[in-house]
């Protein structure tokens, strides 16, 4: 049980495999897929050691599908049903995300000014993103270089590599 309601419980705790309606191999570890109510209500980057677990249900299964496509072509858009999760800010935010073309960047202050606020508000934001990859915030970074990424920031980190795996699939290279 997510004892914090408007954190992804990929923040809060690490959730076994098998709370996860799917999980997809993927070059940088894998992606736990979470539906609930014919909704996807949550997708995790998770490290190698999670292995694969077939959809058990239809939305799992589009997702699964999608996110493969991505994987095989970086210009894929996602179409998900998602659940309704997020302030008014986060998906104000969200949307100026998910408007960054495959293979661009922009930097969280440049996502703040079309938002109208400041860049550490934009990074809290991408944080708690509960859709990595259809809300592609991997696509933000910092001023001088990368930046952080679904709140971490330990530059040999997992969540970092990952990241920059992302951001080289779409053909950006970050200092």
């Amino acid at each position: 049980m997510n004892i914090f309601p408007d954190a992804p419980q990929s923040q809060s705790t690490q959730l076994p495999a098998q709370h996860f309606s799917a999980i997809v191999a993927t070059p940088f570890g894998a992606m736990g897929i979470r539906t609930e109510a014919g909704l996807v209500r949550e997708l995790v980057y998770l490290p190698p050691s999670f292995a694969e677990k077939d959809a058990c249900d239809p939305v799992a299964a589009l997702a699964v599908e999608q996110i493969c496509r991505y994987l095989e072509q970086p210009d894929f858009r996602f179409d998900l049903p998602l659940a309704p999760v997020g302030t008014a800010f986060q998906h104000k935010v969200w949307a100026k995300i998910r408007a960054i073309p495959h293979g661009e960047v922009l930097t969280y202050g440049q996502v703040a000014k079309l938002v109208q606020s400041a860049p550490r508000a934009v990074g809290q934001a991408c944080g708690a993103n509960w859709f990595p990859l259809v809300i592609p915030c991997h696509r933000v970074t910092a001023a001088g270089g990368l930046g952080g990424f679904s709140h971490h920031d330990d530059v040999d980190g997992f969540h970092l590599r990952v990241k920059r795996w992302l951001l080289a699939h779409e053909g950006v290279t970050i200092p």
